[in-house]
């Protein structure tokens, strides 16, 4: 081709598609600039809880990301959300910010790290195109938990069946086509739950609150006036669901070991329920603490995580016995069961709205229903 038709070509591509050339320029080189950045920082620690459903296999996550950036070290922290928040917070009272990200729950994110003003911007991390271009994700959208849609980034689209289980020896759940049916007399006294102050029943709670049909007065019957026993142990809740000392559970966790040891173990799809069920992000959200310690391994990992590949590796690897649904939805949803997807036609309440985020109604009220129980 001329040379001098291959310059009008180019004039041509660049009038049609102004600032396509640049902006790719633009981007490649602050990725180069980013990794080299990072592969001298030569590190990144990542907080992760182990108790969420989406990074309770964080291992196999964390390496795949080390397959592709052998330079950069992980250092994992792991534990229950509420553990993860108190060291953070330590850490940071002592003057000593040692996490760069933590991966976890939405509330525990926002009611602690977010007031506590920790966290920097995500929206700001992201680079690459993929993960920028919000047409490939759910919605259309980023999903950020905060008002300001910056800092707690949502990655997972969980359908949340109110995190209601029972023992199959003693319930059958045909008869369940409410959440009014747990406040019937037979159930007095056989319900135990997570402590409802714990952020680890966040989702279910924001559900109960904001549904039009249940709302405050449906927590005070269920949690005030069904004798409900309370627990902040998840296997000691599965423990006494499968012994039949209860016979249901609100919150339990690890169910899936119990039903692998062939205990009695089951849970309701509250989605076909009158009230439907919630969508939450689960366990599944990101946020970069501000300051990071190694704020360019933070990109870097960030902008891996939340592209295709990382979004892959953590729908398949995340939890094996219960797979993560992630909300790119331009990657394959093959060997998602369907209880972990949006079914069309069905009832769901999206619990991620910001302006729900505050727990604090929420606690205000468990304080005082615990308050009546005390004084009973």
């Amino acid at each position: 081709m001329p040379k001098l038709l291959l310059q009008v070509w180019v004039w041509i591509f660049v009038c049609a598609f102004p600032g396509t050339l640049p902006a790719q320029s633009d981007w490649k080189a602050e990725w180069e600039k980013t990794l080299q950045a990072a592969k001298k920082e030569g590190e990144i620690a990542l907080y992760i809880c182990s108790t969420c459903s989406a990074t309770n296999r964080y291992d196999a996550i964390v390496n795949e990301f080390r397959k592709e950036y052998p330079d950069i070290k992980v250092v994992t922290v792991i534990g229950s959300g509420s553990q993860l928040n108190a060291r953070e917070m330590a850490e940071r009272r002592a003057g000593r910010q040692l996490a760069d990200l933590h991966g976890g729950g939405a509330n525990g994110a926002f009611n602690v790290l977010y007031k506590a003003k920790a966290l920097g911007s995500m929206k700001n991390a992201f680079i690459l195109p993929e993960v920028v271009d919000e047409s490939k994700w759910y919605g259309g959208k980023h999903s950020f938990i905060d008002p300001e849609g910056q800092y707690i980034f949502a990655y997972l689209a969980s359908v949340s069946t109110a995190q209601l289980f029972y023992n199959s020896r003693l319930v059958k759940p045909q008869e369940f086509k409410s959440l009014f049916d747990l406040l019937r007399p037979q159930w007095k006294g056989k319900i135990v739950a997570l402590d409802p102050s714990n952020t680890g029943l966040g989702a279910t709670m924001q559900f109960f609150y904001y549904h039009p049909d249940l709302g405050p007065p449906f927590i005070k019957k269920l949690f005030g006036e069904m004798d409900v026993t309370f627990s902040r142990e998840y296997r000691q809740m599965v423990d006494w669901l499968a012994q039949g000392k209860f016979s249901l559970c609100v919150g339990c966790k690890e169910t899936e070991r119990a039903r692998a040891q062939g205990l009695p173990v089951e849970d309701f799809d509250t989605s076909l329920w009158k009230e439907g069920a919630s969508f939450s992000a689960g366990g599944g959200t990101l946020s970069l603490f501000q300051p990071a310690p190694h704020p360019n391994a933070a990109k870097v990992f960030i902008n891996w995580f939340l592209s295709r590949k990382g979004q892959l590796a953590l729908q398949k690897l995340g939890n094996p016995e219960d797979p993560p649904n992630s909300r790119r939805m331009d990657i394959s949803k093959d060997g998602i069961p369907e209880r972990n997807k949006l079914i069309e036609g069905r009832k769901y309440l999206d619990v991620t709205r910001p302006e729900w985020s505050d727990m604090t109604p929420i606690f205000q009220l468990v304080r005082e229903i615990m308050k009546g129980r005390e004084a009973r």
